[in-house]
C-alpha cells in the first residue's frame, strides 16, 4: 500500500518540534509531499494555501487549537472530503474524540503513536475510494 501516498500532500502539524521532525522522517520516505507546521494559525495558513490531501494534526498548539484548525479546515466539508485529518493528542478524554469527530476528523489517536501505525493510517485513509459527490451522489465508478 505504500503507493497510497506517493506524490500526495501531508500537512503534518505539532508544537514539539521532535514529534514534528519524526513524523517528518516518517512521511518523507513513502513518496508524500510533506509541509510542516508548528502551531495552528500556520497550519491553517498552509492548509488553504497548498490542499494538502491529509493532515496530521495535534490537539493542544500555540495561536490556534486544533479543534479551531479542524473547523476551518473541515468548514462545510463532508467527513470524507479533502483534507482527510487524523488528530493526535496527549488528551484521552472522550469528549473530546467526540467533538473532533463531529467536526469531521477521519482519525484520532491519542499520544503516544507509533510513526508506524500513524503512516499505515494515513494510507488506509487515502487508498479509500474517493467520497460520493455532492448532494449525496453516488461516487463515481471505474468503468467495467
Amino acid at each position: 500500500m505504500r503507493q497510497a501516498l506517493q506524490g500526495k500532500r501531508v500537512l503534518l502539524v505539532d508544537d514539539d518540534s521532535d514529534i514534528l521532525i519524526s513524523m517528518q522522517a516518517a512521511f518523507e520516505p513513502t513518496g508524500a509531499i510533506v509541509d510542516t507546521a508548528a502551531d495552528g494559525n500556520k497550519a491553517v495558513e498552509l492548509a488553504e494555501r497548498n490542499q494538502p490531501d491529509l493532515v496530521v494534526l495535534d490537539m493542544m498548539l500555540p495561536k490556534r487549537s486544533g479543534f479551531l484548525v479542524l473547523d476551518r479546515i473541515k468548514a462545510k466539508k463532508a467527513r470524507d472530503a479533502k483534507p482527510l485529518v487524523i488528530m493526535v493528542t496527549g488528551n484521552p478524554g472522550h469528549r473530546h474524540q467526540l467533538y473532533a469527530e463531529s467536526l469531521g476528523v477521519s482519525r484520532y489517536f491519542i499520544k503516544p503513536v507509533k510513526l508506524d501505525k500513524l503512516v499505515a493510517t494515513a494510507e488506509e485513509l487515502l487508498a479509500a475510494p474517493p467520497a460520493p459527490g455532492p448532494a449525496g451522489a453516488p461516487a463515481p465508478t471505474a468503468p467495467a
